[in-house]
C-alpha cells in the first residue's frame, strides 16, 4: 500500500509549486533590458555618427539642400535643450540629462513591457547623445554646445537625439493614456462605489 506523504512534505511541495507558478506569471527582466539597451545603443550611435559626419564635412552655418524646399542640413551649435530651448541654461540641461539617464538605469530592471523598454531606451539614447556633446564639445566641460543639423521650413533645427527624446515622450504619453504600466499590466478602469462602471448598463 503506497505511503501517504508526510505533513512536512505537503507544505514543501505546495510551496515549490506556487513558486514555480509565480516565476512563470512574472516575466523575467532580461529580454526587456536587452530591448532597452538595443534601442538606447541605436539612438546613441546613430546620433553620434551623424554629428561626426556633419562636423567632418560641413562648416558651421552651412546649409545643404536635401529635399528642397522641405528638408535641408543646416549645421549649427546649440547651447540650449531640444529645438534650441533655453540657450542660456546649458549647465542645467547637462545636469537634467545626467539625472534622466541615471533614473532610467535605476528603474530599468523593473520594466516588464516591451513598449516601455522601447520608450525608455530611446529616451536614454537621446539623453546620452546630447549629454556627450555637453560634456566633451566646445566651449567647456558641461557647457558644450550640441550639434544640430536637421532643418525644416519655419521650424527649429534639431538632431537625431532630439528626435529620439521627443519620440520616446510621445510613446510614453500613448502608453499612459492606454493605461499600460511599466510592469506590462493594463490599469483597470475606475469604478463607482457600488462596483459598476460609470454609465454602464444593467445588462
Amino acid at each position: 500500500m503506497p505511503e501517504s506523504p508526510s505533513a512536512e512534505e505537503l507544505p514543501a511541495g505546495r510551496k515549490a509549486g506556487s513558486s514555480a507558478a509565480g516565476s512563470e506569471a512574472v516575466p523575467r527582466s532580461g529580454k526587456f533590458l536587452l530591448i532597452l539597451a538595443g534601442c538606447a545603443a541605436f539612438a546613441y550611435l546613430f546620433d553620434q555618427l551623424t554629428k561626426f559626419w556633419v562636423v567632418s564635412t560641413m562648416t558651421e552655418g552651412q546649409v545643404t539642400p536635401v529635399l528642397p524646399p522641405l528638408l535641408s542640413w543646416h549645421f549649427i551649435r546649440n547651447p540650449g535643450a531640444a529645438f534650441s530651448i533655453g540657450e542660456d541654461f546649458t549647465w542645467i540641461f547637462s545636469i537634467v540629462m545626467a539625472l534622466v539617464a541615471g533614473a532610467i538605469l535605476f528603474y530599468a530592471r523593473r520594466i516588464r513591457s516591451a513598449w516601455w523598454s522601447v520608450a525608455l531606451g530611446f529616451l536614454l539614447g537621446g539623453a546620452l547623445g546630447n549629454l556627450t556633446d555637453r560634456l566633451f564639445r566646445e566651449p567647456s566641460f558641461g557647457m558644450g554646445h550640441v550639434v544640430d543639423f536637421i532643418a525644416f521650413p519655419n521650424f527649429a533645427i534639431f538632431n537625431i537625439a532630439d528626435s529620439a527624446i521627443v519620440g520616446s515622450v510621445i510613446l510614453w504619453c500613448i502608453l499612459t493614456l492606454l493605461g499600460i504600466g511599466m510592469d506590462g499590466r493594463r490599469v483597470p478602469a475606475r469604478r463607482t462605489g457600488d462596483g459598476e462602471d460609470p454609465g454602464g448598463s444593467d445588462a
